[in-house]
């Protein structure tokens, strides 16, 4: 039974951690599939199948320079997760200030229960 391709779009692609963890590197900076691969410690192929994802969705931007191929991060691909996330903060903004008032509750009985 062949795997299913589950790597057609921007939300698909950055569901896996290793992916991740290369946008979040090449944030940085432009790198080479090698930098990549000693930087996060992986073995070069396994970086560069991540990499090929990510490029297939637009996440990531590839140039020769000589016989390398440089890679770099592309942003205002991440707009439709940015996107969609937005729909969230009303319940992230409320569920902080809960969570502010906890803690400052809990501040306060400390400082009772030391006197």
């Amino acid at each position: 039974m062949s795997r299913v391709k589950t790597t057609y779009d921007v939300f698909s692609a950055i569901g896996e951690p290793k992916r991740r963890v290369l946008i979040e590197k090449l944030v940085l900076k432009e790198m080479t599939v090698n930098e990549l691969a000693e930087l996060v410690e992986w073995p070069q192929p396994t970086v560069s199948k991540h990499l090929s994802v990510l490029k297939q969705v637009g996440l990531v931007a590839e140039r020769k320079e000589g016989r390398f191929r440089v890679y770099s991060i592309q942003p205002d691909e991440l707009r439709p997760i940015q996107e969609w996330m937005h729909q969230f903060e009303k319940y992230w903004g409320s569920t902080m200030d809960q969570l502010d008032t906890y803690l400052t509750q809990i501040q306060a009985k400390g400082s009772d229960n030391e006197h």
